[in-house]
């Protein structure tokens, strides 16, 4: 008798139970009867508009225009007039069935893109033909658009999500689009927003007649917020200008806070032609170009000698190591000798020269001694150059800044480590390393590292994390990585005389050409030996002298020596941003004009061959 009972009860509640949720199903709950309407109700994503950027000065530099893609369903896809159709969206047949059977393959029931990016001038024309052809409609998206032809490498660009993509970010989807380099990339969760979503009815024609139960079941896109860039882009095109014609690049940095100005890699390109239907088109061809690299970013990713800008780092050094005074004195006579080495001097001279001439004339000698006074400061050559490593390193060189700049290299600052590994033994003396006296030998430094060196040295003695954005949504960056200075370990005390030498580069020096009337200004040229061609052309600069409002750095490959182009360009770019115009127009007319051509030509000629150059070229 129980066990009849108790099946009894089973039998009844199993009936409940059912009975709710098929209430529930069908009264309460209509996202089922929304899926069973499916046939008559059009399902559209509301794409989020990107967050635009701004630049410094409030302008506008990335933006969203609108666009169409035309979606097709290929369940509803009924005969028609192929020929038609073709000719109204300007396609070919192959096309038209390539894209039909990637529908198909998909899904027969879902919304696959079957033409993208139709712009909103040809929209209105053919949304009203679209009727001729059940199972085609219009979804609404926003694509990219650039205001200002240049800063692509700060700028980034977006790219479409694939698969994988999707897999580890499930709030991505098909057809969504991500950023894939640049402020774009770094910054993609305040930039991206969220989508929406739409459900119209549609008639048997496939023509809309309105929202869903009254657009309950909508939800609206939020944008995604807005960026304000360090980067002045008036600035930035201004130096892209510049280097037309050259190969190197600019970096510009605000010492008081580590903003970045401009980020300038040349050759560079036009960032709208990463936007619409012949992005991957343009993109092969920018990506194919081995010659001009123009996506690859020199200004965080080329690892250069510093050549005689490293002097300043040297003196500030040895200045904290007790090891030479302001008044300390060598004597020259065409370069550094120690028995069978020599190491050449183009300074000119042949009388004992003080820190402040060693610096303006840049005496090879006087910074070779330098050196290595640091390093026999110690028992042995590993233990000073251990400790001549740290010094560097603490001014932001051969290290990554862990920064918002989306890609870049460290560089190299050699350390003891290094040395016996090259060497096989730990046995080496200060001699078998005296080129990094000079900024050559194994060290190397990336363009932004330059620059924020020469900013830590307008700050006498600290920096601040070199980064690109202001603002987000209005709102300051906080993040202390950015906020909170970072101190060398050179006291300030030391830095006095090493600028006042810095100085007299402009009034006395190998840049007096490039001198700004009525403003003091504080620079190191350089020539950086080049294994693999002319030697590149370097200038470390920032001013006014007390009172710095932009510390620069600037490399023009095989541009010969520092004097020739960087030092003429940093001296330009300078005078624009502290007066906001240039009167040296010659000058500018000069810089703007003189290209380095013919010096890649002739490399190109001596590596590959006559043949190479004349197909580039064509």
């Amino acid at each position: 008798m129980k066990r009849i009972t108790l099946f009894i009860v089973f039998l009844v509640g199993t009936w409940l139970v059912f009975t709710a949720r098929l209430f529930y199903i069908q009264v309460i709950d209509d996202r089922w009867k929304l899926s069973a309407e499916n046939n008559v109700i059009r399902t559209l994503k509301i794409y989020a508009p990107r967050g635009e950027i701004l630049d410094r000065n409030g302008k506008v530099i990335v933006a969203n225009q609108v666009a169409y893609d035309l979606m097709v369903i290929p369940m509803q896809v009924q005969a028609m007039d192929t020929a038609e159709f073709c000719r109204l969206f300007a396609i070919s047949k192959d096309f038209f069935v390539k894209q039909l059977e990637a529908a198909r393959s998909y899904s027969r029931f879902k919304p696959s893109e079957f033409i993208r990016y139709i712009q909103a001038k040809d929209y209105a024309y053919l949304q009203e033909k679209l009727f001729l052809f059940p199972g085609f409609f219009f979804q609404k998206r926003t694509l990219r658009t650039y205001p200002y032809p240049a800063a692509a490498n700060v700028l980034g660009y977006i790219g479409e999500v694939n698969e994988e993509i999707i897999e580890r970010n499930p709030e991505y989807s098909r057809g969504d689009f991500i950023g894939v380099a640049g402020i774009e990339k770094s910054y993609e969760k305040y930039l991206k927003g969220k989508h929406g979503v739409r459900r119209i009815l549609v008639d048997v024609r496939g023509r809309e007649k309105g929202p869903y139960k009254g657009g309950i079941y909508d939800s609206l896109a939020i944008p995604g917020s807005d960026l304000v860039a360090t980067i002045d882009i008036e600035l930035q095109m201004y130096g892209e200008a510049l280097m037309k014609n050259k190969r190197g690049s600019i970096v510009a940095i605000e010492p008081s806070t580590g903003e970045i100005l401009m980020l300038v890699t040349s050759p560079s390109y036009d960032p709208n032609l990463l936007v619409g239907r012949d992005r991957n088109i343009n993109y092969r061809k920018l990506y194919n170009d081995s010659i001009n690299k123009p996506l690859y970013d020199r200004a965080l990713l080329a690892e250069y000698p510093p050549g005689s800008p490293f002097k300043i780092l040297q003196a500030l050094v040895a200045l904290q190591e007790g090891v030479i005074q302001p008044s300390t004195t060598f004597t020259c006579g065409g370069g550094f000798r120690a028995g069978s080495l020599f190491v050449r001097c183009k300074c000119g001279t042949n009388y004992p020269l003080p820190l402040l001439a060693g610096i303006y004339k840049s005496c090879n000698n006087y910074f070779c001694n330098t050196y290595k006074r640091i390093i026999d400061k110690y028992p042995n050559a590993p233990t000073g150059v251990e400790v001549w490593s740290r010094h560097m390193k603490s001014f932001g060189l051969g290290m990554y800044f862990d920064n918002d700049l989306p890609t870049g290299r460290k560089g190299l600052v050699p350390d003891s480590a290094y040395f016996n590994r090259s060497f096989r033994t730990n046995k080496w003396k200060t001699l078998n390393t005296i080129s990094l006296g000079i900024g050559q030998g194994e060290m190397l430094v990336t363009p932004v590292q330059l620059a924020n060196a020469a900013a830590a040295i307008a700050n006498r003695g600290y920096y601040y994390t070199p980064h690109l954005i202001k603002k987000i949504d209005g709102k300051p960056i906080t993040n202390p990585h950015f906020t909170k200075p970072k101190k060398t370990t050179v006291d300030s005390i030391h830095f006095p005389p090493v600028i006042e030498g810095m100085f007299q580069v402009f009034e006395q020096g190998t840049a007096r050409a490039s001198r700004i009337p009525g403003i003091e200004l504080c620079g190191k040229t350089g020539t950086a030996q080049n294994p693999h061609g002319q030697d590149h052309s370097i200038f470390m600069a920032f001013g006014p002298k007390d009172d710095p409002k932009i510390a620069i750095a600037i490399f023009v490959e095989n541009g010969y020596w520092g004097s020739r182009w960087a030092a003429p360009i940093a001296s330009l770019i300078i005078e624009k941003y502290l007066t906001g115009k240039v009167e040296r127009k010659d000058l500018e007319k000069r810089m703007m004009e003189g290209s380095l051509k013919d010096e890649y030509d002739r490399q190109l000629i001596k590596i590959f061959g006559q043949k190479l150059l004349t197909y580039q070229h064509q």
